[in-house]
């Protein structure tokens, strides 16, 4: 992600206003990994610039958004994530407990659309997104399970698409 001195350039140059709430918006995002959620965003910069409001967070995670400078991920958590890693392309983990999300750098160029079955769509690009639970929630589960009981992965969900060959 560009630095905050950065975005407010980017947003200068794209003739959107620059504001104290907006740079504190772009301080908050710097460096952040865990794909928050506005809400969250929010909390952040609240603690900086106690009157800056949720709608304004919005508009600019929505704004950095149709800039480029951040990616609107909706990666069945509930809630809309921003993802300001938009440098490299790269895939997500999601924990199907807590909803933490993680960048994944994996490269799955391979992946394609088979022959005939893209049903008039033009594909641009593809994210693959893994579910399953990270480590706080998986040793959260462990500690649960009553004494001498043994652990057992959960089953894996059945297939809903078929392989690409």
């Amino acid at each position: 992600m560009k630095s905050p001195d950065e975005l407010t350039a980017v947003f200068r140059s794209a003739g959107r206003k620059v504001t104290p709430q907006r740079q504190c918006i772009f301080r908050v995002l710097q460096g952040d990994v865990n794909h928050p959620t506005a809400e969250s965003v929010h909390a952040a910069a609240l603690a900086e610039v106690g009157t800056i409001s949720l709608k304004t967070v919005y508009q600019t995670l929505n704004d950095l958004a149709a800039l480029g400078e951040v990616a609107a991920l909706d990666l069945g958590t509930g809630t809309t994530r921003f993802d300001p890693n938009v440098e490299a392309p790269h895939h997500h983990l999601v924990c199907r407990t807590c909803g933490k999300v993680r960048d994944l750098h994996a490269d799955f160029s391979a992946v394609a659309v088979p022959e005939g079955a893209a049903e008039g769509f033009v594909v641009g690009q593809a994210e693959v997104v893994f579910r399953g639970l990270c480590g706080e929630c998986r040793s959260a589960v462990a500690g649960a399970e009553p004494s001498g009981s043994p652990r057992r992965a959960a089953p894996a969900p059945a297939a809903s698409h078929r392989p690409v060959p």
